[in-house]
């Protein structure tokens, strides 16, 4: 018969100091830090292989900021425009809203005598001054009663009549008066 004899050969030698406590925290201790080693390791090698696709992302957003840029300098002459019209849209629109001037402009261009030249119209706030010249005091008499005649006008006055220095046939006069808000509509 055969004989079963099986050795078994250890070749990790056997101290007494494994079999205490501290002993076995101890190896304990080495295989758990052996495994912190190793995750660490990992961590590092993928940290460091992660960096190239981080920089290859980092240069295709760099490129993208660029052309993007680009596009709005491109555009930049385009919005100063838009916003120049926008402006000259803005301007006009209060121009075209103050219709109440308009119509008072129209209605003193009508009492106009044919002898009398209008230098310029002001209306500020609310009050209306005229700067005008005429060949005959007749005209700017009759020019005030004209204007008299409007009920939107309040407090007509004739102020600075002179003679102009090129011709001195020719008289130079302001008139100021007030608008009356309260008759808005009428002429």
């Amino acid at each position: 018969m055969p004989i079963n004899s099986q050795k078994y050969i250890n070749l990790l030698p056997q101290d007494e100091f494994q079999g205490t406590s501290l002993g076995r925290a101890l190896t304990w201790a080495l295989s758990s830090f052996r495994v912190m080693v190793i995750i660490t390791e990992l961590i590092v090698v993928s940290a460091f292989l992660s960096r190239f696709w981080l920089d290859s992302k980092n240069s295709d957003l760099d490129e993208e900021i660029n052309i993007k840029k680009g596009q709005v300098m491109a555009y930049s002459d385009v919005e100063n425009e838009f916003r120049s019209y926008q402006n000259k849209i803005s301007i006009a629109k209060s121009l075209y809203s103050e219709n109440s001037n308009a119509d008072l402009i129209k209605s003193i261009s009508v009492l106009i005598p044919s002898d009398l030249v209008l230098s310029s119209i002001q209306i500020i706030n609310n009050d209306l001054l005229i700067k005008a010249l005429s060949y005959s005091e007749k005209s700017i008499a009759q020019f005030l009663v004209n204007l008299g005649s409007l009920k939107k006008l309040t407090n007509i006055g004739l102020s600075q009549v002179a003679s102009n220095a090129d011709n001195n046939a020719v008289t130079v006069f302001t008139i100021t008066a007030n608008l009356n808000q309260a008759l808005e509509g009428i002429k």
